[in-house]
């Protein structure tokens, strides 16, 4: 399974960081995207959800106090690795695993760790890949919340409306009221008040190990329990072990011979599809690369060159006319995917860079199967 993290909070002059750590499972989440492209109604209905169908999420907090003291690149560290930390004990009592770690951006915050070399950073992953979508979402919502309930602990500050960040209306009473503890005194617009707030220590040298302070002031009602954030990510945390295949397959098994049977001939017919598809492309001169080429969070059915051009196929077996042209499920989204799996098999294959790309989307149906239309996609 994957481990999808995102960051919230980055930007804004007041208020936590918050890191968001998912395990989706094998809840499908209609509308999952990039918490900054949805509404806040639909946020927060996407997040009711997340908490209730996912199989595991956590939060990670770091003050505005714990940021100005070790600085924005080890803050994200810290939240990254206190909601790693939190899913991973989540995974132990639940008895799940993940094995494979989706972070969105270009820097791996758990790198210095054992679960570093199970990571994958991706930009834009939040848009992209559905647990990371819903990490984003939940870090987004429960960050929210708190600054606005913040707004009646400061009044004044807008903090329910502007969430911390510096509009010229927070700028404005900011120049009238001074600052807050919640205000990131690192910053460089928020410098000049350093001296006039005492429990501060900017003038201290940071220090290049991590605070073993927890979140003060940030409500644990908001992460997922009372459970006490691990201060310190233990460096010798492995992933959780895997259930083995054998175990993975009985928990999957319908309980009844009939239902196993329908689901064996299905796999078995669109099996039959994909080598449909395959004899189709080597009839029009493709040399077949990849049959089912996967990662955690991609699938590429077949991967084919022909003259100079690798093509990436997408296989839709249609099973009857009662479903519609099987082609309709290639969404704008499930394109965007197929554009990056294929980034992602020549990020993988280097000996394949030289060549263009195409996507190609094949309509299969009847049984025996057979190749209804091929059609090139932008």
């Amino acid at each position: 399974m994957i481990l999808g993290i995102d960051e919230v909070g980055r930007g804004p002059w007041a208020g936590p960081l918050v890191v968001g750590a998912v395990i989706l499972g094998g809840a499908e989440i209609e509308g999952l995207n990039d918490s900054k492209k949805l509404t806040k109604k639909r946020r927060e209905a996407l997040d009711r959800a997340i908490r209730e169908q996912a199989a595991a999420w956590e939060l990670g907090w770091v003050s505005a106090r714990e940021l100005d003291d070790v600085g924005m690149s080890q803050a994200l560290r810290l939240a990254t690795r206190r909601a790693v930390e939190q899913i991973q004990a989540q995974c132990k009592e639940k008895n799940l695993a993940f094995d494979e770690i989706i972070i969105d951006g270009t820097v791996n915050f758990l790198a210095d760790t054992a679960l570093g070399q199970y990571v994958t950073v991706m930009v834009k992953a939040d848009g992209l890949i559905p647990s990371v979508s819903a990490a984003s979402i939940i870090a987004k919502v429960a960050r929210d919340q708190f600054m606005a309930e913040q707004d009646s602990v400061y009044p004044g500050y807008g903090f329910a409306s502007n969430a911390g960040y510096g509009v010229a209306k927070h700028r404005a009473v900011i120049e009238r009221l001074g600052v807050t503890p919640l205000h990131r005194l690192s910053f460089a617009p928020l410098q000049k008040y350093a001296d006039s707030v005492k429990p501060r220590s900017l003038h201290q040298k940071k220090s290049s190990v991590l605070p073993n302070e927890s979140p003060v002031g940030y409500p644990q009602k908001i992460i997922r329990d009372p459970r006490k954030v691990a201060h310190i990510f233990s460096e010798d945390i492995t992933p959780v072990d895997s259930v083995g295949t054998e175990d993975a397959a009985q928990i999957d098994l319908p309980n009844t011979a009939p239902e196993t049977e329908k689901l064996v001939t299905t796999r078995q017919i669109g099996d039959r599809g994909e080598q449909a598809a395959a004899d189709w492309l080597v009839a029009d001169g493709h040399e077949i690369i990849e049959r089912n080429w996967r990662t955690q969070y991609c699938e590429i059915d077949i991967v084919s060159k022909k003259d100079n051009v690798l093509y990436f196929t997408e296989v839709k077996y249609r099973k009857n006319d009662n479903f519609g042209d099987g082609l309709a499920a290639i969404t704008d989204k499930k394109q965007r995917q197929m554009r990056f799996s294929a980034e992602m098999f020549i990020a993988k294959n280097p000996q394949h860079e030289s060549l263009d790309m195409q996507m190609l989307a094949i309509s299969v149906d009847g049984n025996p199967p057979a190749v209804e239309e091929c059609v090139a996609l932008d």
